[in-house]
């Protein structure tokens, strides 16, 4: 990562494989957490493991239309995400009349990874980027990104903020909510309603794996997660079936 300047072939390769190594783990559904692999290889992903895949693309645009109103639907994500016309389509097939304008904002991903969210130089990039928004009478925005969140009381400032803001991430985080509380998924959620259960639901959570920069990972989660990770490691992926640790 970041994958928004990377091409297609590549971010359907990482997504393959990175979606093999956990279904390996036995994992029960598959959230792909980033706009950009949403947008570019969801469908590969999708052929490549038997387990439910949401993305982040979907939920976003449902959301963002829900709260519009009919009102134009800005969106701000990635080069790869804005040229991909994603959220255009998702947007057009939920209400084709309702006008979308993207932009992409590739500099707002360094800053948040930077810690750099309430500074000048992130004032005056989001000031280029987003001031002439103001005039356009837009009903949502989408933060396309997941990284977005980190800046949005800068990017409400900025737009105004009578303007709802989206984040795609928790739009997927309620429709996994509702998804393994249907029938169709055989009952998958599990509330912890027991001591045990909600402790092994927490070591779950606490461990992450990373195909590089383990250090700075570390130092970025913090930032996104209000805590250190504390269980790290560092896998390698070689094609799609074996995996070295290191």
């Amino acid at each position: 990562m970041p994958y928004g300047t990377k091409s297609l072939a590549t971010v359907e390769r990482y997504g393959i494989e990175n979606a093999k190594f956990l279904e390996a783990h036995g994992i029960k559904l598959l959230v792909v957490a980033c706009n950009t692999a949403s947008a570019l290889a969801l469908p590969a992903i999708r052929n490549a493991v038997s387990v439910p895949v949401i993305g982040v693309i979907e939920p976003g645009a449902r959301a963002a239309t829900a709260v519009a109103g009919g009102k134009t639907i800005g969106v701000i994500a990635t080069e790869a995400t804005i040229q991909s016309g994603a959220y255009a389509g998702a947007i057009a097939g939920i209400d084709p009349a309702t006008k979308v304008i993207e932009r992409s904002c590739p500099l707002f991903v360094p800053l948040a990874e930077e810690g750099w969210a309430d500074t000048d130089v992130a004032r005056a990039v989001a000031e280029e980027y987003l001031s002439d928004f103001k005039k356009l009478d837009i009903g949502a925005l989408v933060l396309g990104c997941t990284h977005y969140p980190i800046l949005q009381d800068l990017i409400a400032e900025v737009v105004g903020v009578e303007v709802v803001l989206i984040d795609s991430g928790e739009a997927a985080a309620h429709e996994v909510k509702a998804l393994l509380k249907t029938t169709n998924t055989g009952g998958l959620f599990a509330p912890p309603t027991a001591a045990g259960a909600h402790r092994q639901l927490c070591d779950d959570l606490d461990h992450f794996y990373v195909t590089d920069a383990a250090e700075r990972f570390a130092k970025v989660a913090e930032r996104f997660l209000g805590m250190s990770p504390s269980v790290l490691e560092a896998v390698e992926v070689w094609g799609h079936d074996e995996l070295r640790t290191y």
